[in-house]
């Protein structure tokens, strides 16, 4: 073959995949250049909580503002925290057959998998935020948004000794649901922590009615106040818990700054009680972002195609010399 005809051949054939790559270009859904380019597609949300609970709200609001910005018919589904109910409310979901769900994972892999199973058969793709299950993950796909509980549990342990100033032998009290295998990871974590740094931890396990009303605490940690006298340190499973320290250390008799109180999340009583001071320390996890990127996700699997995000929200520590930065976005409710 002369040159002439081998440089005609070459030409020839990149032309053809240029054609080819623009109309495989064409073939993309023109909605997703839109404002609104998830529009057609269905998903079911779980926020976890009941309507109006601390946590809650915050990951509702970043849900809400990505449907907002993105286009997509969504159904929120709202738990109270009760496994029993998300892991019934997830069937339900399933069964209607939306484009994608995002799954609180608290009710862990065991309890998710026949689900998730269905889910992967029907074509529907899942997300999950705030509890990881990567035994399910890994079985029928999906990705997760949040923090890893075991590691943010530990990491908070760590921090607590450090800024409490504790050392071997002083005594703590732990509060979390320990017997959760999934959920209860990151207090176990925390545990983990404190006892190989030789404090001697006390553990009260919650009941899953103290997220939905922290009131209804006040007897259980009172208690555990008047017969461990010299707690120094007091830790709490959540923000709705977190926010009400003041009640409890009223309750019990203690003045602001008697217990380095810590846990996790912000939200507008735990600026006040970082205020008050009330409490100390509180990892935070960013719940907006666990409300808004599973939904971005989700669009971007169904309508691009695209791989199922993965991101780590724990973003660090708050404490009374920093905790400004957030107070305004916290009274809002987006941090």
């Amino acid at each position: 073959m002369s040159i002439a005809n081998r440089t005609t051949l070459l030409r020839t054939s990149v032309v053809a995949a240029a054609t080819a790559l623009a109309a495989a270009i064409s073939t993309l859904p023109a909605q997703a250049l839109d404002a609104q380019w998830c529009k057609d597609v269905h998903i079911r949300f779980f926020v976890g909580g009941a309507e109006g609970d601390a946590f809650g709200t915050i990951v509702y609001n970043g849900a809400k503002q990505a449907a907002a910005d993105l286009g997509p018919k969504v159904d929120y589904i709202f738990s109270g925290w009760d496994i029993e109910k998300m892991v019934q409310q997830l069937r339900e979901a399933v069964a209607v057959k939306p484009n994608g769900i995002a799954m609180m994972g608290h009710p862990g892999d065991a309890a998710i998998m026949p689900l998730a199973e269905q889910a992967h058969k029907d074509g529907i793709k899942m997300m999950y935020q705030n509890v990881p299950v990567p035994t399910v993950v890994a079985a029928f796909g999906g990705g997760y948004v949040g923090a890893q509980q075991e590691q943010q549990g530990r990491a908070l342990g760590a921090e607590a000794f450090k800024l409490a100033k504790l050392k071997a032998g002083d005594k703590a009290i732990m509060i979390g649901p320990f017997e959760n295998e999934s959920r209860g990871a990151r207090e176990r974590g925390t545990v983990s922590a404190l006892k190989e740094a030789g404090i001697d931890v006390v553990q009260i396990n919650s009941a899953t009615e103290w997220a939905a009303d922290p009131n209804l605490a006040i007897p259980v940690i009172t208690a555990a106040l008047l017969n461990n006298p010299g707690v120094k340190a007091v830790g709490y499973p959540g923000g709705q818990m977190l926010g009400n320290v003041q009640t409890y250390m009223t309750a019990a008799g203690r003045k602001p700054g008697d217990i380095f109180n810590f846990g996790f999340d912000t939200s507008p009583q735990i600026v006040e009680a970082f205020k008050g001071g009330w409490v100390q320390l509180t990892a935070d996890q960013q719940p907006f972002m666990q409300g808004y990127l599973p939904i971005l996700s989700l669009c971007q699997q169904v309508v691009l195609g695209l791989a199922p995000m993965n991101v780590d929200t724990g973003a660090g520590f708050v404490t009374p010399e920093n905790y400004k930065i957030v107070a305004e976005l916290a009274k809002q409710a987006l941090r």
